[in-house]
């Protein structure tokens, strides 16, 4: 009876719930009945509009044997979920897929491991498969939360741990794809869902031990790697997920990197921040390198009041990017990238400065060398950064930003720099101008232009040299450095290393061309200053050996790449006013440096006359050094560039045939065709504004000079001599060095405040009358000239360099500006 009433009552149920029914056998280890699997799947495709009622039923019955916990029964549950899914791809499976999604997250927040790792595996194979029309409502938002807390879990079972940071990732890959290849796949990108995703797949990748990290562009790693691993499994599903990053999603994808980074601290040391970028630059579209490169600007400036190692840490990252992004698409970042880096360039040197200003105690001074060395790792990377990135622009940019550099280096006395340093005092400015032009000296490593023209327009070389002629013999030794750079364009510098005495320069196979008109016209206009500056930068009173080897350098570099029979007449005049400078001693330069000059000039010339080829003048030369090497070896590179040298005590009794004569120079020159009518007229620079600008002491300073008459009433026992000679040792102890430099400094700040403040018509008023002034003070001078003496009270002699004028009446005269070489 029981048995009658139990079938009439079994086929009064529907049928879709008798087919589910006969799935499950009697015992649960005997697995899936096939038969009756078939039949419900066979019934689910022919019905499709069943489907939603069969996952709804199945979902009831999951239910309930997970809360019973019938393991068995869930599984053979499950696994009949997963093949009506792969069997129906109907319109109407929409229905049974909430139905089947609800019976996952059943699964994920049990807590049985072996579940969660059921219904992981459900959804990794539900999201391989792909359907027919999109899903305008279905959300994925506890399925990102639940795989993310799998990826962290913690389970004391290290095995078991290790399962469900699998499932997790794997679940994380099965959303991205579903999500991505769904038409609504914007919402798997929105933060709050890349804040869970992101940092999961890092926190797994972060726990890899002894595992070669992959920096390189995607690997093919074995299967089982994928599978047991969850640190090669997280990175595959991090490669995957940015490599479908597009425009708009990017910096949603990439931000979450930084807070994981700023959270663990992994900056410093930065092994696996480096490791991470370089997956991110490798795994995302080329086109999309500059937002990843503007996002790690953005977290510089975020973070620029953290530590110095912090920062060293981010600008090395940032190094990294650079240098895969280099390598295709930089976007529009260019400038803002140098800028940036400029920036906190100047914001290290101010802390290092501040540091120094502030560390008086001796109990602070082992942490603040600790943070000054800290600074410079900072500094360091800035410039590696800058140069790595200026050598791999095309030259059309690489001119600009080395532009952009020069524009930023501080010149004293000027305002013509864009880089604010008015918190950073005199030492601040010294470094900041050394790092700035060490960042330039990294852009135009490499650096070839066809023309000189092309490397050094005059708007670059201007600025450029402008440093050449302050007194801080580093930053001299940088400026030639760039200029070598730029100038050497055969690759000729690593020949001329070192200056010395060379026996047959042809040994050197040294490269050149013929100089072209362009190079020839760019020598005509900026020759002279060239020259300026190597000659004033030999006269520096704090030269040491590395200064005198770049001057050598400069000098042969202009006589290989620019120079025709003008140029080498004027080098050879420069070098010849160098070795007279020396030996008149006007400037009163150590004996070390008047040493190092005479070696600087032999050298040089050793080097331009066998370039020229030019048998005579070989010959004077090498009998100058020969006569040098026995009576006055200190006048030679060999000697005076060494660790042990002798200095002579002074010049004055020299023979001349130590020395190069221009007459023996001259004649051996033209004979051989050259013009030598310039070589009988000195060299002398011009000195200009920039010296003054630069901090450089002026050679000569104005000066005021009065002459009182005396009456012939006074006794003859009392009179002074009425004649008076003036030469130039005359002057200059009649200069009181004492507080010139200040007044000078004074004078410039007050003449910059006026043009800023003042009014144009008080500007121009003031400097007509000042014209006005300066023409009736030469026509009083002229008038003076030509007019007889009134009586031979009062004359002066003025001794002057060739000339001498005598006579010349004197009642209280005044000489303004009055420079004397």
């Amino acid at each position: 009876m029981i048995n009658r009433v139990y079938c009439c009552c079994s086929a009064l149920r529907p049928r879709y719930k008798r087919l589910v029914d006969n799935i499950f056998p009697e015992d649960p280890k005997d697995g899936l009945v096939k038969a009756d699997m078939e039949k419900l799947t066979f019934y689910a495709v022919s019905a499709p509009e069943k489907l939603d009622r069969i996952g709804s039923y199945l979902a009831e019955r999951l239910s309930r044997d997970v809360v019973r916990h019938r393991s068995g029964y869930v599984l053979i549950a499950m696994e009949a979920l997963d093949q009506l899914l792969m069997a129906c791809h109907s319109q109407s499976i929409k229905p049974f897929v909430e139905s089947f999604l609800r019976m996952v997250a059943k699964l994920l927040e049990s807590g049985e491991p072996k579940l969660q790792v059921l219904g992981t595996n459900s959804f990794v194979k539900f999201a391989n498969i792909e359907e027919d029309t999109p899903s305008y409502h279905r959300r994925y938002d506890f399925f990102v939360s639940r795989f993310s807390a799998m990826c962290h879990s913690c389970d004391s079972d290290p095995e078991i741990r290790t399962e469900i940071r699998i499932a997790g990732i794997r679940g994380i890959q099965g959303v991205v794809r579903k999500t991505v290849n769904d038409e609504l796949r914007a919402t798997i990108w929105e933060p709050q869902h890349m804040d869970k995703i992101v940092p999961s797949l890092l926190f797994n990748m972060q726990k890899i031990e002894e595992v070669d990290s992959r920096i390189g562009p995607p690997a093919s790693p074995s299967t089982a790697d994928k599978e047991e691993n969850p640190a090669v499994l997280a990175e595959n599903c991090f490669r995957e997920l940015l490599g479908r990053a597009t425009f708009g999603n990017m910096n949603n994808a990439v931000r979450p990197v930084f807070a994981h980074l700023d959270h663990h601290k992994l900056w410093d040391p930065n092994e696996f921040a480096v490791q991470c970028f370089k997956i991110i630059m490798y795994s995302i579209q080329a086109q999309y390198s500059h937002h990843v490169i503007q996002e790690i600007l953005g977290h510089l400036d975020a973070r620029k009041k953290d530590s110095p190692r912090v920062r060293a840490g981010i600008i090395q990252v940032l190094l990294e990017a650079v240098a895969i992004a280099a390598k295709g698409s930089i976007g529009p970042t260019v400038l803002e990238v140098f800028n940036t880096l400029l920036k906190h360039l100047r914001l290290s040197v101010d802390f290092e400065a501040s540091d120094l200003q502030g560390s008086s105690a001796c109990s602070t001074a082992l942490s603040t060398s600790s943070k000054d060395s800290d600074e410079k790792i900072v500094q360091n990377a800035i410039i590696q950064t800058i140069g790595f990135f200026g050598s791999n622009l095309p030259d059309y940019q690489r001119s600009e930003i080395m532009m952009f550099i020069m524009g930023k280096v501080p010149v004293f006395g000027t305002t013509t720099h864009n880089l604010d340093i008015s918190q950073l005092g005199d030492l601040g400015t010294r470094r900041i101008q050394i790092m700035l032009l060490r960042s330039l000296l990294m852009v135009t490593s490499g650096y070839k232009a066809k023309t000189m023209v092309t490397a050094l327009p005059g708007s670059f070389l201007d600025p450029l040299l402008s440093p050449s002629l302050m007194e801080d013999y580093e930053l001299r030794q940088l400026v030639l450095e760039v200029m070598h750079n730029l100038m050497d364009r055969h690759d000729n510098r690593a020949k001329l290393r070192g200056i010395r005495i060379i026996p047959d320069v042809a040994d050197l196979k040294i490269k050149r061309e013929k100089i072209c008109r362009q190079d020839a016209s760019f020598m005509k206009k900026n020759g002279q200053q060239l020259y300026r500056h190597i000659y004033l930068g030999c006269k520096e009173e704090d030269n040491v050996q590395k200064n005198y080897e770049l001057l050598y350098t400069s000098l042969a570099l202009i006589t290989i790449e620019l120079a025709n029979e003008e140029v080498v007449i004027d080098l050879i005049r420069l070098v010849i006013a160098l070795q007279d400078s020396v030996i008149i001693n006007e400037d009163n330069l150590p004996m070390f440096q008047r040493c190092g000059i005479m070696a600087l000039v032999a050298a040089y010339l050793n080097f331009v006359s066998q370039m020229i080829a030019v048998p005579a003048f070989c010959q004077h030369v090498s009998k100058v050094i020969e006569i040098r090497t026995m009576e006055a070896p200190y006048f030679l590179p060999e000697h005076i560039f060494r660790d042990k040298y002798t200095l002579p005590k002074s010049l004055e009794k020299h023979d001349k045939n130590l020395y190069f004569l221009t007459n023996k120079i001259a004649e051996s020159l033209g004979g051989s065709g050259y013009s030598v009518e310039r070589l009988s007229v000195p060299y002398v620079p011009q000195v200009k504004d920039e010296d003054r600008l630069s901090r450089r002491k002026s050679i000569v300073d104005t000066v005021s000079i009065q002459v009182d008459i005396l009456p012939n009433s006074v006794p003859s026992d009392d009179v002074v001599s009425n004649t008076e000679e003036i030469t130039f040792e005359a002057l200059k102890k009649a200069i009181d060095t004492n507080g010139i430099e200040e007044q000078e400094k004074e004078k410039r700040r007050l003449v910059i405040e006026k043009f800023q403040k003042a009014p144009f018509e008080e500007i121009a008023a003031q400097c007509e009358s000042k014209a006005n002034l300066l023409h009736d003070r030469l026509a009083q001078i002229l008038e003076l000239t030509i007019r007889p003496p009134p009586s031979p009270s009062g004359t002066l002699t003025i001794t002057s360099g060739h000339a001498q004028y005598q006579s010349v009446p004197v009642y209280e005269m005044k000489f303004p500006d009055l420079c004397v070489y």
